[in-house]
C-alpha cells in the first residue's frame, strides 16, 4: 500500500501570534513524527498548489472569502476572539484547502491508495460565513464538496476533541455527504449535541457522538462499532474523509480526553477498513501537545498503509456514561 503526503513548509508563515496554541511547530512536529517512521518508499510527497476561488465558494461566501483575502500581506489581524492571521496567513490557508483537492486529483489517477494532508491552519470550525476556532477555510469541506460536483457520495468522519461545527453547517441540510463527529462535551464551540442530527433532505445525515471528559479509547471503538459503521453501511458514502485532529490525547493542554496515539492507530484502521482503497483522506486538524502530536499523526498514516505503529497501548477504563447508547437511540 502506499501514501500520498501533502506537505508545504510555507505554512510555517503563519505565525498567530507568540503563545497561541495553533503555533508553526506543529506542522514540523507532525512530519518529524511521520519522517521518523521510516515508511520508505511506500510514502509519496507532494507539494499542494493554491486553492481556486470557485472551490472555497463551494462551501463559503463570497463576503467571507473576500473578507479574509483582505488581509493579504498584513503583520497582524485578529479575525475573531481566537483566529487571527499574519503576513503569511493566507497562502498557507489557500494552500491547505488546495492541498485536498490535490490529494482527491492524484488518487483518481491511481497513484496511491490513500492521501494525508499535513497542512495548517486546520478547518474543520471554518462555517459558510465566518472564521473560527483558528480555521480561515473548510479544508475538509473544500474536497467533499468537490467530490459531490462528480456525483460522489463522501463520508466525513471528524474525531478531533472539538466539534467541527464549521463543516457541520455546511452539509446540515444535505443528503449527499455524511458527517459523524466524536468529540468533548460540552467543550468548544458548544455545539454537536447528540440531538442534532441534520435536517430537512439531510435529516439523519449528522451523527453528533458527545463524549464526556475523560472518556477513553474503548468507548470510541464502541463507538465506531456501534454507530458508525452500520451508518457508513446505511449511507452507501463511496468516499471516506477523516478530519483528523489529536487533540482528543490525554497529554493535549487545552482538552481533557483520554486517548493515546495506539487509540488513533486503532480508529485509523477501522476507518481504513471501512473505505476503498484510492477513495480515503485525512486531513490534519489538531493536537497542540507537540509530542502526542507527531506519534499520532505517524500511528495514523501507519494505518493508511495498512500497518500497525503505536508508541503507546491503547486505553480503556472510563465510563461513556450511556452515550453510546443515546446516540443510536437517536438513529432508531
Amino acid at each position: 500500500m502506499s501514501v500520498l503526503l501533502y506537505a508545504d513548509e510555507r505554512v510555517l508563515e503563519h505565525r498567530p501570534t507568540v503563545g497561541h496554541p495553533e503555533r508553526p511547530e506543529r506542522f514540523s512536529a507532525a512530519i518529524a513524527g511521520i519522517e521518523a517512521a521510516g515508511f520508505g518508499d511506500a510514502l509519496i510527497r507532494d507539494t499542494p498548489s493554491i486553492v481556486p476561488v470557485e472551490a472555497l465558494l463551494g462551501v463559503h461566501t463570497d463576503q467571507h472569502v473576500k473578507t479574509i483575502e483582505s488581509y493579504e500581506g498584513l503583520e497582524y489581524v485578529q479575525v475573531e476572539r481566537d483566529t487571527r492571521m499574519s503576513e503569511g496567513s493566507l497562502l498557507a490557508a489557500r494552500l491547505a484547502a488546495g492541498a485536498g483537492l490535490d490529494a482527491i486529483t492524484g488518487l483518481q489517477e491511481g497513484r496511491a491508495d490513500a492521501a494525508m494532508v499535513v497542512m495548517r491552519p486546520p478547518g474543520h470550525h471554518a462555517t459558510p460565513t465566518n472564521a473560527m476556532g483558528f480555521c480561515l477555510f473548510n479544508n475538509v469541506a473544500v474536497a467533499a464538496h468537490h467530490l459531490t460536483t462528480q456525483g460522489h457520495k463522501v463520508a466525513i468522519i471528524d474525531f478531533d476533541a472539538h466539534h467541527g461545527n464549521g463543516t457541520q453547517d455546511i452539509f446540515y441540510e444535505r443528503d449527499d455527504v455524511m458527517f459523524v463527529s466524536l468529540h468533548e462535551y460540552p467543550q468548544y464551540p458548544g455545539t454537536g449535541a447528540a440531538s442534532e442530527t441534520g435536517a430537512g433532505p439531510g435529516e439523519g445525515s449528522t451523527i453528533n457522538v458527545p463524549m464526556p471528559s475523560g472518556t477513553t479509547g474503548d468507548v470510541y471503538l464502541r463507538a465506531f462499532d456501534e454507530i458508525i459503521e452500520p451508518a457508513l453501511e446505511s449511507f452507501g458514502a463511496d468516499w471516506l474523509l477523516i478530519s483528523a485532529g489529536f487533540d482528543a490525547h490525554r497529554a493535549d493542554p487545552i482538552t481533557n480526553l483520554g486517548l493515546t496515539s495506539g487509540d488513533f492507530a486503532d480508529m485509523c484502521t477501522r476507518l481504513v477498513s471501512y473505505s476503498k482503497p484510492g477513495q480515503r483522506l485525512a486531513f490534519l486538524e489538531g493536537g497542540y501537545d507537540l509530542h502526542a502530536l507527531a506519534n499520532s499523526t505517524a500511528s495514523c498514516v501507519a494505518a493508511l498503509l495498512g500497518e500497525d505503529l503505536r508508541a503507546e497501548s491503547s486505553s480503556s477504563g472510563s465510563h461513556d456514561h450511556g452515550v453510546v447508547d443515546l446516540v443510536k437511540a437517536t438513529r432508531q
